[in-house]
């Protein structure tokens, strides 16, 4: 019961704010996002990624560990994602990023802190840092079908990254005025992609057959193959439990705001009500994850 309380907690604040956004959307169909869009890209993500990385207690040593682990879970999920938008005859490219790029961040990191307490907050903010950084890389080519170095150039969370990574080899303590300020732009994102999110809801079209399976696909063979890579590095203790339950996340809210900003409308609308659905069916697929994790890895 306990953990349904916490999940409550935690995605209660998600369908609040994206309900706010869907009643400003009902009132005003002309409401413009783009402002959100930009703002988010440009400045929100990066203070996103900085406070991410520097202020919750990872180490490089981690850092580069759990990026390897979030590559081999990114390659399952896109080979079994493939597979299933082939099937359902969708984009194999604009369409992919919702499959492989779970909200590990501002609902994952809350729930492996309940579960693990702090010394797996510092795992659960790795894993959450480098889906981040794939989301600006990785996401962006993906919903343009397209390499592109300029984007990488171009696109400040990679030098939000390069910057936090530089401040963990270091072990440069962040300054207190600039942790403030990151944490600020951080939940400020937050609040304003949920509510574009909302505002997108009121004209969605899309298929809710085809949005229940591939939500289910997120959701329930994330973890399964999470649970490969835990046997094949034999990971142990609360470092497996915390890649488990990251791996289990629904949908990541950033997918909406890359494929806004490079996807057309119709695969924005798909995204979106991937996102939606994933969340609410996690609802009842983490507690299971969770259960197991606690279980097997303590």
């Amino acid at each position: 019961m306990e953990i349904y309380i916490k999940i409550f907690e935690v995605i209660f604040p998600v369908f609040f704010v994206i309900g706010v956004g869907y009643y400003l959307g009902k009132k005003n169909p002309k409401f413009d996002t783009n402002f959100i869009t930009i703002f988010a890209g440009n400045i929100g993500t990066p203070a996103m990624i900085f406070y991410t990385v520097t202020t919750t207690g990872i180490t490089l040593n981690i850092f580069i560990h759990y990026f390897v682990y979030a590559l081999l879970m990114i390659g399952g999920f896109a080979l079994i994602g493939l597979v299933l938008l082939f099937l359902l005859r969708k984009d194999l490219s604009m369409e992919l990023p919702p499959l492989i790029l779970p909200n590990t961040g501002n609902m994952g990191i809350p729930i492996c802190l309940f579960a693990y307490g702090t010394e797996g907050l510092g795992i659960a903010s790795a894993v959450a840092s480098v889906i981040i950084l794939f989301h600006f890389t990785l996401g962006i080519f993906l919903a343009k079908k397209k390499f592109s170095l300029d984007v990488v150039i171009k696109s400040p969370p990679v030098y939000a990254i390069i910057i936090s990574v530089i401040f963990l080899f270091f072990q440069i303590q962040t300054p207190l005025f600039l942790e403030n300020t990151t944490f600020l732009l951080t939940y400020a994102t937050i609040f304003l992609v949920l509510m574009s999110l909302g505002i997108a809801l009121t004209k969605l079209k899309f298929s809710l057959k085809d949005s229940i399976l591939l939500s289910l696909c997120r959701v329930i063979l994330g973890p399964i193959i999470a649970f490969i890579i835990i046997y094949y590095f034999n990971l142990s203790g609360f470092a497996a439990g915390v890649l488990l339950i990251q791996s289990a996340m629904p949908s990541a809210i950033l997918n909406y705001l890359v494929g806004s900003m490079y996807s057309p409308k119709k695969i924005v609308d798909s995204i979106a009500s991937t996102i939606v659905v994933s969340t609410i069916i996690s609802f009842f697929t983490i507690p299971i994850v969770v259960f197991f994790a606690l279980k097997y890895f303590i």
